[in-house]
């Protein structure tokens, strides 16, 4: 699509994978990557499928399917028709959540952190008022347990409570300043407390490994990893007003492709992986043949969540074990 084709919205929203890959290739195929399966995400959704064959909802997304030419096929939601939106509402219950509501309820996941009221800024109506004093921490409180502090958006979409560069449902760009996501609030406390670049640049990388959220449709897979490494670009920006090195784009599209994951939120599994599975009787019968039968999978017959047979998904543990670990165990843990 040209520029001239592109709406203002988009112009001012879109993240061109084509401009993904000019920076580094391996970049956008780390976006695509499912670190579960260590193929590509899928795309889940039947919204492509007018492209051909290869954008089935069970196919692999490629780069070559969304560069060059095509380059526009993947759109935020703000972008997308409105046909399109509201097809993804009624198949997917997908709603995004405006950037005020999102700012409410990050306000309180702080206020049970803080144990204090707008911490970080106070709404007014359908915007907010961002506190412009730096942020307290008081008692036994610490800015390292807040960036270290683990926060999950489930079914995440884009990710509008993780990151804020836009609003989800206008397209209205937020300064850098004024960004309410958990991410952009981690951020801030390391704006404010990293005298030295070494400082910043490993605490700005905890901040990253400490946000998650997983998503089922590709599509806004893509997007919300998009969304977290340009958040992270405009504050290493800001920082050092220069662009990021590859290497260290690498490093964080790396610990994104990890943290933001595809997964059916109902089962805790790799999209379609569930299968029925054919058992043989070797025992032959009066016919001199043997019998099978076809068994569903344990977990959706049961509505049993840890006995599904497909692949149940995975995420990197950052700071304990250093390693990756199935999600579903940590609800184990949680009973």
């Amino acid at each position: 699509m040209s520029e001239l084709k592109r709406t203002e919205i988009e112009k001012r929203i879109d993240i061109l994978e084509d401009d993904i890959a000019d920076i580094d290739p391996k970049i956008l195929k780390l976006l695509l990557k499912d670190k579960t399966t260590r193929g590509n995400i899928l795309w889940c959704t039947k919204d492509y499928e007018s492209y051909g064959p290869e954008y089935e909802e069970h196919q692999p997304m490629e780069v070559r399917l969304i560069t060059g030419e095509l380059s526009s096929v993947i759109q935020p939601r703000a972008a997308k028709s409105k046909e399109v939106q509201r097809n993804r509402i009624r198949n997917r219950a997908e709603v995004f959540t405006p950037s005020w509501v999102c700012n409410e309820q990050n306000n309180l996941v702080d206020e049970a952190w803080f144990g204090r009221k707008n911490v970080f800024n106070t709404p007014e109506g359908t915007t907010w008022i961002t506190v412009p004093d730096r942020i307290e921490f008081l008692g036994k409180k610490t800015w390292k347990a807040y960036v270290d502090a683990k926060r999950l958006e489930i079914t995440c979409g884009e990710a509008p409570y993780l990151v804020s560069r836009y609003d989800t449902t206008t397209g209205d760009l937020i300064p850098v300043y004024e960004r309410i996501g958990l991410f952009d609030r981690k951020m801030r406390i390391v704006n404010e407390n990293c005298e030295s670049d070494e400082e910043w640049l490993k605490w700005s990388q905890r901040a990253i490994q400490s946000v998650f959220g997983y998503e089922f449709q590709g599509d806004s897979v893509l997007i919300a990893r998009e969304n977290l490494l340009y958040d992270y670009i405009d504050y290493y920006k800001d920082r050092f007003s220069r662009e990021p090195s590859v290497e260290e784009l690498k490093n964080i599209a790396n610990i994104i492709a990890w943290n933001i994951w595809q997964m059916d939120g109902l089962k805790y599994v790799v999209p379609y992986s569930c299968h029925d599975t054919v058992i043989t009787d070797n025992q032959l019968n009066l016919f001199g043949t043997s019998e099978s039968k076809t068994v569903p999978c344990p977990g959706c017959s049961k509505g049993d969540i840890f006995q599904h047979n497909g692949i149940y998904c995975r995420i990197f543990d950052w700071t304990n074990f250093k390693k990756s670990v199935p999600f579903v165990s940590l609800l184990k843990e949680s009973k």
